[in-house]
């Protein structure tokens, strides 16, 4: 596995990130929610394909929701391809050839953004992370937060490797293997990313200590331990209560550093379509988190720059 800057990689990126993770160089801070600051911006996301209908539609929106990210001090932009698949396109009527076009497009938007925050040298460094959702992200009816879709690991790696492979050749920073509900999807994935020469992190949904599909995260975390290309494992798309146990698990299974980058804390209601409750997220949180192993930090549905921002004057810089 290459470790080596892409010849396209962001301004201000001395080193990969997978160096810097290694090089004990402080705590890299991940960007917010892509959708809700999109949504603040004034996109309708109710579709199948949500925030990647905007590869299509707006692609100018997306590198603007993440140079917010990037001017509020995250390192990473996560890019808008976690929906966006063959599959999903193809419904819509797009051609793979299209399709490929648009998810190597996802990661020349963030780029694009990482450039614009780096104009002028002042920012630190400032990597790109293709998002690689799960399964029952492409299925767009909620299946992506239980898991067990009746496929085997061998036919979830099946319908990974095409994307990762047209991601891998946009040569992103890392890909970001996120909101994995169960074990066998995650074992599909960790296959899927085998040379191609990217590093990855493997991050889980999670709800009570375990996977979303019940598994035990420390039988969840252990499908990565011995896989060289996954640089760190953790947690997203969760309550931020349900990360101090994960953050410890993750460390202490894998050795890896740990990335965790949970919801707001609010509730989603599918029927109503609305976020419910308050947040509970709190900037003062990621100092234990970090303690704890964590060494990528940010944030997930509902947390936006201004918490981003926070989180970044709570860590310092990357050095």
């Amino acid at each position: 596995m290459s470790s080596d800057r892409s010849p396209d990689a962001s301004p201000g990126t001395a080193r990969s990130l997978a160096e810097v993770l290694a090089g004990g160089a402080g705590t890299v801070v991940l960007d917010g929610g892509l959708s809700n600051q999109l949504r603040a911006a004034g996109h309708d996301l109710s579709d199948e394909l949500w925030s990647a209908r905007l590869l299509v539609e707006r692609p100018e929106a997306i590198t603007e929701a993440h140079l917010a990210y990037f001017e509020a001090g995250a390192n990473v932009a996560i890019t808008a391809s976690y929906q966006a698949t063959f599959e999903g396109f193809a419904r819509r009527g797009i051609s793979r050839e299209r399709a490929a076009e648009l998810l190597g497009l996802s990661v020349g938007l963030a780029r694009e953004a990482a450039r614009q925050a780096g104009v002028g040298g002042a920012r630190g460094p400032l990597w790109v992370a293709a998002s690689v959702g799960p399964y029952g992200a492409m299925l767009a009816d909620g299946s992506e937060y239980r898991g067990r879709y009746g496929l085997s690991v061998a036919e979830l790696e099946r319908f990974h490797r095409p994307r990762v492979e047209v991601l891998a050749r946009a040569r992103p920073d890392v890909l970001a293997l996120e909101t994995v509900p169960d074990t066998d999807e995650a074992r599909a994935l960790v296959r899927a990313v085998r040379g191609l020469g990217v590093p990855a992190w493997l991050s889980y949904s999670v709800a009570d200590g375990r996977t979303r599909a019940g598994q035990p995260l420390e039988e969840a975390f252990a499908v990565a331990a011995d896989a060289d290309e996954v640089i760190a494992v953790g947690v997203n798309c969760c309550a931020p209560e349900d990360v101090d146990a994960a953050v410890a698990t993750a460390a202490r299974v894998t050795g890896k550093p740990v990335v965790v980058y949970p919801n707001s804390g609010e509730t989603w209601d599918a029927q109503a379509r609305a976020w419910r409750g308050r947040s509970t997220f709190a900037p003062e949180q990621v100092v234990a988190w970090e303690r704890a192993g964590a060494r990528l930090i940010g944030g997930c549905c509902r947390v936006g720059p201004e918490a981003i921002s926070a989180i970044t004057d709570t860590l310092g810089p990357v050095t």
